[in-house]
């Protein structure tokens, strides 16, 4: 039943209570290039802000479906952002990640003026949206490109994230990232010093995106002196670890709870 859930199911189940939702902010010239922002009810001082970019193998995905993330975590007091951005084949390898950067420098500034502090900006990602995440604070030359800086990120999250997934074999993404193994689209390629703090986690159950992806990224972040998390979750799939933050299915797994105690500690 986890596997045959969609968001958009999903998004009947979700409290339309406690928390606001500012939709299709601008970030950039493109139709795909909006975004959402979930602000919590009753914000008595500047929030924690979460930017998610979601999955969908690069070529599909709307951050409408998304509805269960939001309020997974403005209910926790978070301030949510949920960009959409554009999609192979109007674009390839790297200009969704551009368009990553460019949602994170909007975010950024404006912050405040959704309740959020901008100084406690945290990237994150499931599937796809995690090598995006992941990719912007291990080659810092897109928010540096964007008018952003790395240091300006507080910390990244991936959720069963591809980081380290060459040669590619399907001929979609050989088409996306221009070849079979171009080391320079891998984000774990780019660790060579210090990242901002990161939480890498993975179901074992993962047949779409081999656990090891995190694992392998986590002793490369380790080896340079970043502070990093892996977090391995027993038997869950690709698609279960995203639906157990939504509210139907958050006791199959301690992940919102994970994510929110990363969050909070740093």
């Amino acid at each position: 039943m986890v596997s045959a859930c969609s968001p958009a199911l999903l998004n009947i189940t979700v409290p339309r209570g406690g928390y606001s939702v500012h939709r299709d902010l601008v970030y950039g010239p493109a139709p795909r290039e909006k975004l959402d922002i979930y602000v919590p009810d009753g914000l008595t001082a500047p929030a924690p802000v979460i930017l998610f970019f979601y999955g969908g193998n690069w070529d599909s995905g709307s951050k409408e479906l998304y509805l269960a993330f939001g309020e997974s975590f403005a209910s926790r007091g978070f301030v949510v952002a949920i960009a959409d951005y554009r999609l192979y084949p109007q674009v390839k390898y790297p200009t969704f990640l551009q368009d990553n950067a460019a949602a994170f420098r909007f975010v950024h500034d404006s912050a405040a003026q959704y309740g959020g502090d901008p100084g406690r900006v945290f990237l994150a990602g499931h599937s796809a949206g995690a090598y995006n995440a992941i990719m912007l604070v291990s080659d810092p030359h897109y928010l540096r490109d964007a008018g952003a800086d790395i240091s300006q990120v507080r910390g990244a999250i991936g959720l069963a994230g591809p980081y380290d997934f060459l040669p590619l074999q399907d001929p979609g993404l050989i088409a996306m990232f221009g070849g079979r193994a171009r080391k320079e689209t891998q984000p774990i390629s780019y660790i060579d010093g210090k990242r901002p703090p990161m939480l890498l986690a993975a179901g074992t159950g993962d047949e779409t995106v081999d656990p090891g992806n995190s694992t392998r990224m986590a002793e490369k972040l380790k080896s340079f002196g970043s502070p990093v998390e892996v977090k391995l979750y027993p038997g869950v799939g690709h698609i279960g670890l995203i639906l157990s933050l939504a509210r139907p299915f958050r006791g199959r797994t301690s992940l919102r709870d994970d994510m929110t105690d990363f969050i909070r500690a740093h």
